[in-house]
Formats: structure tokens, C-alpha cells, sequence
């Protein structure tokens, strides 16, 4: 067993806009728990470019114990763009704290992440942050939360002001009626008597409500509360109501506090630890939807939530224990790779340095070093099995960039080092692309990729050049055509003979190449019909409009010659090459292009605007329909040179407040004067290379 039990364990992701706080309120915690005597020095973006960027760029996961409880907390990013390591933390812990800026109110990424949490069904507390700035009224806030959020659930203020803006000095508990003050920066609080004159307007007016709302959530409750009012009603009957009403996604708490002073971070722990869900109420469930009951004396399994690389250590990977218990020494079985590992050391994630334990139990978060296959979102277990957890589904890269490096040296460098970033960033990818020859790398969206580009120039040490990636555009035909070519030449010894003809024929798309035999009479040996089968798979790598791979035909073979003495495999495979050439030449080829299937959210209002600029870049709408909430969803295909700047424009249309997905679709004809674009573009860069 751990040395803490599962009910005595919380796991919570802090979640919010970029500048919302998230980091700062991290700060306050390493301060009250003694780790640091400073505030707002961003004390968990240890990564060289977080630090220079004053922003978090990927998870943070760091533990601490508070009287009897352990609480493990996810730091997130704050920028859309990393919704890949957002997406990892909603569904790796048990409680969402959504972090609102008080001066800003509702974001661009409040929304987001409301959507993604209620999705997986989490349990949200709302934590208003900044409630020390200028011009911050909590009432009007609230009203706000509500507007936005309310709907079969409710947002329920759980503290009240003492003060808004600079005069922001503490907070009033609306269930105990506990007035609690700060000594600013400290993070030090005191209890007073008396209700001040500056909160007395918002206690009358919020601490009924949320008496009801928490009553109307339990009958039992309710009746007692109809029979004796208020009076007849004790705290641990409404902390329990709470817990229970919370764990169901029946009330939403809002908590206000001030990280840069200090002011209400401890009273958010405290009814995180009261009311908060445990790792034994969460439901996982594996692909087949069979429901899997986090037992502490179960079997173990757990999920991988992070990897990173450590410079001194190398490799190390994060896993949350669902169920059962690990001892160190013991082995785990990694269900995706079918491989069981050793596990030599197990360790609890401290700020300043990982604590090692022997075992850990339901609820831990461990760091484990140097796992050899374990990537992010796998299912881990002591036996081995084939279910897996049925965990959300990354989404596909938005946006890629060329990239290469300025010496041959560092090629082996560079492709270790996008493996190590890929490994951490499950929506980072890189692949070297044999029909354009570049390395391409693809992220969730402009940001996502600059700060991938400077991990690897300033974390890795790597000289390259970044530019902007050829599109994969293939050559195919439209219609049937025959051709021959007899290869003949003479030398001084044996000479060269091959004679082919061959017809070719367009396929259905995406139906790739196909090679026919229709060769009678032996006036081809059988031993060379695969020497002509090899020369129109070589020719085809290269087409005569611009020297893209030719898709989607078929060839077929149906009669030719030989010499009994000068035929030999290179001869038919050069016939082949020219007789492909010739066909292709007289058949009026066309050049294809990559369409991705697009689906479009954003505020209602953009929607006209978005379908027209659908329209201007060659894209098709396949339809529209409410998202809910004031925004729309709208289905397209687009073609993927459209959409390299597309997220750009997407967010100037919408405020920052549009978002997409896309995947491959098919390939489609352009239109002439496309094609003679892309025709004179590979020119240009032809030119430039010779």
C-alpha cells in the first residue's frame, strides 16, 4: 500500500487563457510550503524556452503533502496551440480548476477547455485569479460565468470578496461564514470576528444561493432544509451534498484569490481536499466500454501521461496509477508494444528534486527513468493483456513547416533530437519526405511550431533553416493510350535489346499503380516481365509535368520483342522507362493535389464570413450546423496549400475565438491554371538548384 490511501489523494489540473495566472498560483504553493521565498518567478518553467517566453509550453506535474492529504497538480499551457499536452492533463487527472483572469472574464480558452472538460465528464471548480486588479467586479463576473456557462448545472460562488481590486484583502467561506484576511505575499491568513462593510453586499446576496443550489441537489437534504431552514442543516451534511453534486457535474464552485498577493490559493487546496474527487470515485473504462474499478488491492494498471527528456538522466516517463500498486524492482507490461519492462527505481515528482519511494498506490503520479517504449496515453499493467483504456484521440497536426540543417554533420543530430521533442509532444510530428527530399515537421499551429523550432536550436544545439514545405502533389492521366520503345545499341561486345509495348489507363483514385502481364507466345520471356514491371515502377516516381510521383494507374503489357543474345534485365527496364515517358507525354496528364477534410467551430456571427473565405481558397462547404452555445460547426474540403495559412486567417475572422481540425481526405484534379502554377513554381526551384 502507499503511505498515503486513495481517499487521502487528489490529482488537479490547473487549466486557463495564457495569462490567467496558472504558473504564478504554483509559486504561491512552493512559498507556503516553504520551497522558495519569491512569487512570480514562474518557478516551474524550467525549460530554457519557457523561461525566456515568460509562458508554459508544456505540462508541469510536481507533488506535496498537506496534513494527511497528497495532492499531485498539472500546470498547463496556456495557448491553444498546445492543446495536445491540454488534452493529456484534462484526461489525466480528476479535478479541472479553470483559471479566469478577473479583469478579462470569459476567454477565447476558458470556453475551449469548459467544452473539452465537460466532454470527458470532470468535475470543474472555477478559480478567479487577479482579483487584485484595477476596475474587477466580482458580481458582474459571476453574472458572466453564469451567461456563459449555466445550463443544466450550476456555477455556484463558494467565497466571497473582502474588497476588489488593489482594496482585495482576503475572502469570506459562504458555507461556514469564516471571514479570513491575509498579510500580503505571505500567504499568511487570520480568522476575524466580524463581517466588513465592503463584503456585506455580496453576502446577502450570494450565501442563500448557494444553501439552495447545494440542498436542491439531495432530497433528503432539501426536506430537512424546507422543515428547519438553514439552522437545520450542519456543515458536514452540506460538504457532503457538495462533494456528491460536485463529483456529479451538478454544481460548479467558485473560488476567487490573488496569486501575485498571495490571497486565497490555501482556502481553493482546503476545499479541493474537502470536496474534491478522489482517485478511487474516477470511472475509466477500456476500449470494449467495460468499466475498470480502481481497487487499491486490485490488479495494477495505470496510463502514461508524460514523457520528457532529462539532460543528466535521459528519458523519463510519468504514469498515474489507476489501479493496484508497483513496488520498485518489479516489471510492468506496456499493452501497446506488447513489451514488459523492468522497473528499477520508482519516484514521487517534487519541485526541486523527485522523491524515490518503494511503492505507490491508486492515485500516485510516478517518474520512472529510462523506460525504453512507453509513449503518452498507453495502458500499463502488471499482466499481460490486450485491453486498453479508451482515452480521447489526439488531433492531427495543423501546420508544417521544412526544416534543414545547415551542415551534413548535424543530420543524425537533428533526427534524434525531433525524436526526443515527437516522444514528449504526441501532436508534434517530423518525417523526411523522399518525394519532395525535406524533413517536415508539423505542429497544432504557428505558435506550437516556432517554440518546437527554438527547443530544438536553444535545448538541443542544433544550426538549421526553416521554410515553408512543398506540397506532396502527385502526376496521373485521365484517359487510355498505347506506346512503344525499342531500346537498341550496339558495342563491342554483347549489345542492349528491349522492345515493349505497353498501354496504360487511369484507375479510381487513390487505387496506386497496377502492373498487367499480357504477354502471349513467348514473345517476351517470362524472366524479363518483371525487368519491365521494375522500369514503369522507376519511371513513375517522376512524371513529365513536374516530376511528381504518378498515381492511380494501370499498365499493361501486351506485346513487344527480344534477341536471343542482347536482351538482358537493363534493357527491358530502360524500354519500359521510355515507353511510360512516351504514354504519359501523349495522354494529356494532370497534376493532383492533397484535399483535407476540415471542421470548422466559431462564434456564429464569423460564419458567413468563414464560408466565403472557404470559397476564395478553392474549398468546398459539405455543411453547417449549431454547435451550441453561439457557435456554429462548418464542414469543408479545402486543399492543403490552402490551408498553410488558414489558422491565421481563421483567428483574424474570428478574434482568436475560431478553431479547426483537418485531416487527409483524397487527392482531386487542379484546374489549368492551377496546374500551370504549380508547373513554372517547379521550375523556378529547379533553377535555383542547378
Amino acid at each position: 500500500m502507499s503511505e498515503y490511501n486513495a481517499e487521502k489523494k487528489r490529482i488537479v489540473g490547473f487549466f486557463g487563457h495564457h495569462g490567467c495566472g496558472k504558473t504564478t498560483l504554483m509559486d504561491d504553493v512552493l512559498v507556503n510550503l516553504g520551497l522558495t521565498d519569491r512569487i512570480g518567478q514562474r518557478h516551474l518553467d524550467k525549460d530554457p524556452v519557457e523561461k525566456e517566453k515568460g509562458a508554459t509550453f508544456s505540462n508541469h506535474i510536481f507533488s506535496f503533502d498537506l496534513d494527511d492529504s497528497r495532492l499531485y497538480f498539472f500546470d498547463t499551457p496556456g495557448s491553444l496551440d498546445f492543446i495536445g499536452d491540454i488534452q493529456i492533463a484534462l484526461n489525466a487527472v480528476d479535478n479541472v480548476v479553470i483559471v479566469i483572469n478577473a479583469s478579462a472574464g470569459v476567454e477565447v480558452t476558458t470556453e475551449r477547455i469548459w467544452n473539452m472538460a465537460r466532454e470527458l465528464n470532470k468535475p470543474i471548480v472555477f478559480y478567479v485569479n487577479q482579483m487584485d486588479k484595477e476596475g474587477v467586479n466580482f458580481g458582474n463576473l459571476i453574472q458572466e460565468l453564469k451567461e456563459s456557462f449555466e445550463d443544466e448545472i450550476r456555477i455556484v460562488p463558494f467565497q466571497i470578496p473582502i474588497g476588489e481590486g488593489p482594496d482585495f484583502k482576503g475572502i469570506i467561506n459562504l458555507l461556514s461564514n469564516d471571514v479570513i484576511t491575509y498579510e500580503e505575499g505571505t500567504g499568511k491568513s487570520s480568522k476575524q470576528s466580524e463581517i466588513p462593510d465592503n463584503a456585506k453586499d455580496y453576502l446577502e446576496r450570494f450565501h442563500s444561493e448557494i444553501i439552495e443550489d447545494i440542498v436542491e441537489t439531495n432530497e433528503e437534504l432539501m426536506e430537512k432544509y424546507f422543515e428547519s431552514g438553514e439552522e437545520g442543516l450542519s456543515q458536514e451534511e452540506l460538504i457532503s451534498s457538495l462533494h456528491k453534486a460536485y463529483d456529479e457535474d451538478k454544481i460548479i464552485p467558485v473560488l476567487i484569490g490573488s496569486a501575485l498577493k498571495n490571497i486565497g490559493f490555501d482556502q481553493l487546496i482546503k476545499a479541493l481536499i474537502s470536496f474534491g474527487m478522489t482517485p478511487l470515485e474516477r470511472k475509466f473504462y477500456t476500449e470494449e466500454g467495460t468499466e475498470i474499478s480502481s481497487q487499491e488491492d486490485g490488479q495494477f494498471l495505470g496510463i502514461i501521461v508524460k514523457n520528457e527528456v532529462d539532460p543528466f538522466v535521459g528519458k523519463l516517463t510519468y504514469l498515474r496509477v489507476i489501479s493496484g500498486s508497483i513496488k520498485a524492482g518489479s516489471s510492468i507490461y506496456i499493452v501497446e508494444e506488447s513489451t514488459r519492462e523492468k522497473i528499477s527505481h520508482i519516484n514521487i515528482p517534487r519541485f526541486d528534486k523527485n522523491e524515490e519511494v518503494e511503492m505507490a498506490g491508486v492515485g500516485d503520479i510516478l517518474v520512472i527513468p529510462k523506460l525504453k517504449s512507453s509513449k503518452i496515453n498507453q495502458t500499463v499493467s502488471s499482466e499481460e493483456t490486450s485491453n486498453r483504456l479508451k482515452l480521447p484521440e489526439f488531433p492531427e497536426p495543423m501546420i508544417s513547416k521544412s526544416i534543414a540543417p545547415n551542415s551534413k554533420n548535424e543530420i543524425d543530430k537533428i533526427t534524434e533530437s525531433l525524436a526526443k521533442i515527437a516522444e514528449s509532444d504526441p501532436t508534434f510530428k517530423w518525417e523526411f519526405d523522399s518525394e519532395t527530399g525535406e524533413t517536415v515537421i508539423s505542429g497544432m499551429g504557428t505558435v506550437h511550431l516556432e517554440i518546437m523550432i527554438e527547443k530544438l536550436k536553444k535545448n538541443f544545439g542544433i544550426d538549421f533553416e526553416v521554410g515553408k514545405p512543398k506540397i506532396a502533389y502527385k502526376e496521373t492521366i485521365r484517359s487510355k493510350t498505347q506506346a512503344e520503345y525499342k531500346h537498341k545499341k550496339q558495342t563491342g561486345g554483347h549489345g542492349q535489346y528491349g522492345h515493349v509495348k505497353i498501354e496504360i489507363e487511369p484507375l479510381e483514385r487513390g487505387k496506386g499503380y497496377e502492373f498487367v502481364d499480357k504477354i502471349v507466345g513467348g514473345v517476351i520471356p517470362k524472366n524479363f516481365i518483371p525487368s519491365v514491371d521494375k522500369g514503369i515502377r522507376e519511371a513513375i516516381k517522376k512524371g513529365v509535368l513536374a516530376g511528381f510521383p504518378v498515381v492511380d494507374i494501370r499498365v499493361t503489357l501486351f506485346d513487344g520483342s527480344y534477341h536471343e543474345v542482347d536482351s538482358s534485365d537493363i534493357s527491358f527496364q530502360i524500354a519500359a522507362r521510355h515507353a511510360f515517358k512516351i504514354a504519359m507525354e501523349n495522354d494529356n496528364p494532370v497534376i493532383l493535389e492533397p484535399i483535407m477534410h476540415v471542421e470548422i467551430f466559431l462564434p456564429t456571427e464569423n460564419t458567413g464570413d468563414v464560408i466565403g473565405e472557404i470559397t476564395a481558397k478553392r474549398g468546398r462547404p459539405l455543411g453547417m450546423e449549431s454547435a451550441g452555445k453561439g457557435y456554429d460547426k462548418i464542414v469543408a474540403e479545402i486543399p492543403l496549400a490552402e490551408m498553410l495559412d488558414f489558422s491565421p486567417r481563421l483567428s483574424s475572422i474570428s478574434s482568436g475565438k475560431g478553431y479547426f481540425t483537418m485531416k487527409f481526405s483524397h487527392y482531386a484534379e487542379v484546374s489549368p491554371d492551377i496546374q500551370n502554377k504549380i508547373i513554372e513554381e517547379r521550375k523556378r526551384e529547379e533553377e535555383l538548384q542547378k
